[in-house]
């Protein structure tokens, strides 16, 4: 309906924009009404001192250096002392944070799949789909879960940057893939598979292996680009 409309492309870009994160608001509100629950919310936040101390350099320090419930995510539990700082112990400002991770996460996804495919309204689908998935309802709305909105997040921002990069290979555009893939880690470990990721839209979307001639060019090529 849109394009019968003769609406330019960037304004159909912003009305996606829009749609996309009032519709999951929309579905996901409810989560600020939500509280702790007794399953690993208390061991996290709840009971937890080091988060209920905030922003401090001893809990920097201990969020790097803790190997606390076997977890070792130091951006997770500093962003756990951030909320305590605003909220405190009120746990739907928590899940208000998961919900802005959430949908910040679909919209950098239609940005992602439209930059690489110039598929408009199948790139809208993508992310819609992914935003309002029923999976993804556990981790917006178990405070626990911060680890997988917060991977997310930066997930795909550094696949977002990684196409930015491939669209001009500079230096100053790779370290900021690599500042963001180590937040990515810093969220949750299995951000690790993120490079195997990445030489899969190499392949297709992007199209990268065409402008090597042989196989061991383009493996070559791959191990330079993808071994930091």
């Amino acid at each position: 309906m849109l394009n019968s409309l003769n609406i330019s492309d960037g304004k159909k870009k912003c009305i996606i924009y829009i749609v996309l994160t009032a519709a999951t608001l929309i579905v996901y509100w409810q989560v600020h009404h939500f509280g702790f629950v007794n399953f690993d919310d208390n061991i996290y936040i709840t009971e937890n001192s080091h988060i209920q101390s905030g922003i401090t350099p001893k809990g920097i320090c201990w969020a790097f250096t803790t190997r606390y419930f076997e977890l070792w995510n130091p951006l997770v539990w500093l962003s756990f002392m951030l909320d305590y700082q605003f909220f405190g112990l009120n746990a739907g400002g928590y899940h208000v944070t998961n919900l802005i991770l959430h949908i910040l996460s679909t919209l950098l996804l239609f940005w992602l799949f439209n930059r690489m495919t110039k598929a408009l309204w199948k790139s809208a689908f993508v992310a819609a789909f992914f935003a309002l998935h029923p999976l993804h309802v556990e981790s917006v709305a178990w405070i626990a879960e911060r680890k997988d909105v917060l991977s997310a997040f930066f997930w795909i921002l550094t696949l977002c940057l990684y196409v930015y990069y491939t669209e001009k290979p500079v230096v100053k555009r790779y370290l900021l893939i690599l500042l963001t893939f180590s937040l990515a880690l810093l969220s949750k470990p299995m951000v690790v598979t993120l490079p195997i990721i990445m030489i899969l839209l190499d392949y297709w979307p992007l199209k990268r292996f065409e402008t090597q001639k042989s196989i061991i060019n383009q493996i070559l090529w791959q191990l330079k680009e993808k071994l930091p």
